[in-house]
């Protein structure tokens, strides 16, 4: 018996013995496919070594279930073995699959959640120019995400693909250009955005530039779940005879050209302070600002490091969703006379920002919302059109049905459509830009801090959404105004919005039944009032059914989507709850509304909504058991 033979029988064994209870059945089941397929063999030693020091609860975690495309791709807290981790094996399994599912035609059948069929392309039918098939990939400053990189281009050559490779740091919003610019098949890039430091992952485009939506999406994932061997080749091998290509710098060049190509001309004398949060936004938005005038930027010091740690970040949450991230940068704010703050996620392409309330000496701060972001950026988008005689009907705006019903009031009084039946996810406004025609997209937004202005990528863009943040911090400078001002004034003339989100971690196999069970109470046996407000109505994504209290249900004209939105008797006012797409979480959306008639002193109405808003969380909470 060889050596390995011999490791693998003492694991067995070991695996045979578990304590009971530590491990479950399909725990078991995975962990003993690894140890006997000769596919997983370079795995047999760390197993055995795991097994052997009775890690139990980490190899529960590991194996219990195989991790899934999200919302965003394939994301997970990295374990070196394992089908519910991130590790080389997944990741090689994620990026052949890719492969596979390029490499092979599929029909695009009509569907509810994917209605509208994506035609094969010539060289998926067969009739193409010739070219080989070719990927983009990129990287972000996480732990292995270099290493990551490598393997999946590794995988992509040995499948038969051309790589052009970005060798750096690089943005999710340059990848999805990329991918694009260099007329990909597809495109991967290795990051887990605002993850904690323990996670990674591959997100996988389509030529599109865009997201995987369904039927893709589903497509590949069976595509690696059938993956047994993985075949390589050297990463030095394939730069070396050409099927792997450094494009960085024409790349660059070219994602510069096409954000700064959504500028407008105006006043750029505003101090602005930029974190990156340890991320990758310094090669994107750093550049963009100084390419369009913005002289007077401070690259915040303490988290301009690229660093996978996170080491300067509250919680080592690199998240601008979250407000104590802007804390301490307020305090350098006042000491400098900066005017704006603004943060990207470590992937860069989402945007959150700080302001003052006012522009006197002074003024206190406050960190701007998604949703308030999204808001003023529709605003002076239109604005920009307007002015310049450009405004028509054709114009749309794009955002999903969790994010702030203020954005479509701004459309509407601009007399443009607004795209906001959409789930959570910015995948589905990249597909809505080319369903509708991008010639005439003018915006998209969601509530999670991600915008996009320009045609140039299929994904949100924290550089594009930074500048434009900067040129209306600017414009209103030169009017005398704060962007909170601004945003007062939205209120005072489409009403008072106010938004607020929980999440609420569930991990592990116990937190997937208790997120199965929240979603069901909601379901089938919502709560009849909520902050003292009955409830009226039921819309139900998965069903697509919507009903009236006290009604039967009937059809819902929507997408399809695990998600229900209970309508509250005063009008505009509502919840939705959704479990995560990427992570072991519920999430919970409170929208509280008044209209302009009742909102003239929008400082006097919102504190009203945060009371509200706090009876209806008291009640959601008691109700879902958080």
């Amino acid at each position: 018996m060889s050596g390995t033979e011999s490791l693998r029988e003492t694991a067995l064994g070991r695996l045979d013995t578990a304590p009971e209870g530590k491990l479950k059945p399909k725990t078991v089941e995975n962990i003993r496919e690894w140890l006997t397929e000769p596919y997983y063999a370079e795995y047999v030693g760390q197993l055995a070594d795991d097994l052997a020091a009775g890690r139990w609860e980490e190899l529960d975690e590991a194996f219990w279930k195989t991790i899934p495309f999200g919302t965003g791709g394939r994301r997970g807290r990295m374990y070196p073995v394992g089908t519910n981790a991130i590790n080389d094996r997944t990741i090689g399994e994620s990026a052949l699959g890719l492969a596979e599912y390029v490499k092979n035609p599929h029909p695009r059948p009509l569907s509810s959640e994917s209605p509208h069929p994506r035609p094969l392309s010539q060289r998926e039918r067969g009739d193409g120019d010739g070219r080989p098939l070719s990927c983009a990939i990129a990287y972000d400053t996480r732990h292995r995400s270099r290493h990551f990189a490598e393997l999946c281009s590794e995988i992509m050559v040995a499948a038969g693909f051309k790589v052009f490779f970005l060798d750096g740091f690089r943005s999710t919003p340059e990848l999805s250009f990329a991918v694009r610019y260099k007329n990909c098949d597809c495109g991967i890039i290795v990051t887990a955005s605002h993850n904690p430091p323990s996670d990674n992952a591959v997100k996988a485009y389509w030529k599109t530039g865009g997201q995987l939506v369904p039927p893709d999406d589903k497509g590949v994932i069976e595509c690696a779940e059938a993956v047994r061997e993985i075949p390589r080749v050297p990463f030095e091998e394939a730069k070396a005879d050409g099927r792997i290509v450094y494009c960085q710098e024409e790349v660059d060049a070219a994602f510069l050209e096409a954000v700064k190509a959504e500028s407008h001309a105006g006043p750029r004398d505003v101090k602005i302070i930029y974190s990156p949060l340890h991320g990758v936004g310094a090669t994107a938005v750093c550049p963009v600002l100084a390419a369009v005038g913005f002289d007077d930027v401070e690259l915040y010091a303490r988290h301009a490091e690229p660093d996978p740690d996170f080491p300067n970040v509250p919680g080592h949450s690199a998240n601008p969703e979250n407000p104590r991230v802007f804390d301490e940068i307020i305090d350098r704010a006042k000491q400098t006379g900066a005017e704006l703050i603004m943060a990207t996620d470590p992937d860069a392409d989402r945007l959150g920002c700080a302001v003052p309330k006012s522009l006197e000496a002074g003024a206190d701060w406050i960190a701007l919302t998604g949703n308030q972001i999204g808001a003023l950026l529709a605003d002076y988008l239109l604005g920009v059109h307007k002015a310049a005689g450009t405004l028509k009907a054709e114009l749309y705006v794009v955002k999903t049905l969790v994010t702030t019903e203020l954005i479509r009031r701004v459309a509407d009084d601009y007399g443009v459509q607004t795209a906001g039946n959409l789930q959570v996810g910015f995948k589905w406004i990249g597909q809505e830009m080319d369903l509708r025609g991008p010639e005439n997209f003018v915006f998209g937004a969601e509530e999670s801090y991600g915008f996009l202005a320009g045609t140039h990528v299929r994904d949100k863009d924290g550089a594009v959404a930074a500048m434009l943040l900067a040129e209306l911090a600017a414009q209103l400078k030169a009017e005398g105004l704060s962007l909170y001002e601004k945003l007062l004034a939205l209120f005072r003339k489409y009403g008072c919005h106010d938004e607020r989100t929980i999440s609420v971690m569930m991990p592990g196999a116990s937190g997937m039944d208790r997120m199965k069970n929240v979603m069901a109470g909601f379901r089938d046996s919502p709560p009849n009032t909520l902050g003292g407000l009955a409830i009226t109505r039921r819309r139900d994504y998965l069903s697509q059914t919507v009903t009236e209290t006290g009604g039967q249900p009937h059809a819902l004209d929507c997408s399809r989507g695990d998600m229900v939105i209970l309508e509250l008797e005063a009008a505009g006012n509502y919840i939705a709850v959704r479990p995560s797409g990427t992570e072991p979480k519920v999430k919970f959306y409170m929208f509280a509304f008044d209209p302009a008639e009742e909102s003239a002193d929008p400082r006097s109405t919102l504190a009203g909504q945060a009371e509200r808003l706090d009876r209806i969380e008291k009640d959601l909470r008691a109700f879902a058991g958080v």
